[in-house]
């Protein structure tokens, strides 16, 4: 499909109707140069796969690294390894983790709708967890696999949705973790592994893809725990992070609709037709209109980003093929030159033997 074709085909959408501008956001220009100036030396030692040769990407690392060149492109490089080390793309793939139904029971969270500014909105009651249940109907490494799977489904098609819901770009999340009756007592030393190790993949591998995170119903139990959890985050990170008691809702409702948070959290939604609020993946990234747009978006990117391959595969052909044509020209030149050297070597072996000639015969006439 052309690119005229999907611009067509977007336009025709009555639902939906999305611009390169809302896909790419607006470019800062210092922001531009840095993520340039990145690309340009990932692609100067050919450690830029085309799949994340996007504006957006390398921003996440350059902001990370406070626009640190060198330290965002080994952060960079250091999660393509990550990748390819846990075969990140086939988890994405082809992972299936069966004990989902069984994990929501012991484990309530999930996507539920977007904030006032149309970000993902993802909730947690961890306050509410059954530790003992959890590891019984999972393990910490499949529990980490569905984690990478969800944050990849999360790049893949919740931002992607919510940018075209929005029409604007979206590419972080608000999140909601509900701590009510967690303390150092009731979290074990797996929990905390788990926690670390997850927070590690976050910050490492994902990084700027949290806006804002609210601890809400936080006790003195929680927030002795949290002195010790925080430890382990990047100073950026807890920069976005706000510790708040049982007089959370007014700060809450300042970031999401009330429609948007669940009852039990002092919203007015209830998903009594799904049975819960935390059971199902609420969203943009399911509206069918939107998923069909997305799809086409995607599409178009996927061009794009080929046609801009071609683009260079091409100008590298006319480079080349530039450098054989001068090349040919100083051959023949040099071809040319050589074939006049000769003639004039020739030349001079001509005027050499005439002269040894003539001397031989004034030679013999003297001798005479």
């Amino acid at each position: 499909m052309s690119f005229r074709s999907i611009e067509q085909l977007l336009r025709r959408n009555s639902k939906i109707k999305i611009s390169q501008s809302i896909a790419n956001g607006i470019h800062d220009q210092k922001e531009e140069q840095s993520v340039q100036a990145l690309r340009d030396s990932l692609r100067a030692s050919n450690q830029l796969p085309e799949k994340f040769d996007d504006h957006h990407v390398l921003l996440r690392f350059l902001r990370m690294r406070g626009f640190n060149i060198i330290k965002a492109k080994e952060m960079f490089l250091n999660m393509l390894k990550w990748r390819e080390d846990c075969a990140v793309d086939t988890i994405a793939k082809d992972f299936k983790f069966e004990e989902f139904d069984a994990l929501k029971r012991c484990y309530p969270h999930g996507f539920h709708g977007v904030d006032r500014f149309g970000r993902p909105l993802y909730i947690e009651r961890i306050g509410s967890v059954d530790l003992s249940k959890l590891m019984q109907v999972t393990s910490i490494d499949r529990y980490i696999k569905y984690h990478i799977s969800e944050q990849e489904k999360t790049l893949s098609l919740r931002y992607p949705a919510c940018s075209l819901a929005t029409k604007k770009h979206i590419s972080s999340t608000t999140a909601i973790l509900d701590v009510k009756g967690l303390g150092m007592n009731n979290f074990s030393k797996a929990a905390r592994e788990m926690f670390i190790e997850i927070q590690k993949i976050d910050s490492n591998y994902y990084p700027e893809t949290l806006h804002q995170l609210y601890i809400i119903n936080a006790g003195s139990g929680f927030r002795a725990l949290w002195k010790v959890l925080k430890a382990f985050m990047e100073a950026r990170t807890l920069k976005k992070i706000q510790v708040l008691g049982t007089n959370y809702l007014s700060t809450v409702l300042e970031a999401v609709e009330p429609s948007n948070l669940p009852e039990f959290l002092g919203g007015t939604c209830t998903c009594s037709a799904t049975g819960g609020c935390l059971l199902q993946d609420k969203g943009p990234w399911t509206d069918a209109g939107i998923i069909r747009a997305s799809k086409v978006g995607n599409q178009m990117s996927e061009n794009i980003h080929q046609k801009q391959a071609n683009g260079q595969v091409s100008g590298k052909i006319q480079e080349l093929e530039d450098c054989a044509a001068q090349t040919k020209e100083t051959l023949e030149t040099l071809i040319c030159k050589q074939k006049e050297l000769a003639t004039h070597i020739e030349q001079l072996r001509e005027l050499l033997r005439d002269d040894v000639l003539a001397e031989k015969k004034t030679s013999s006439q003297t001798l005479k």
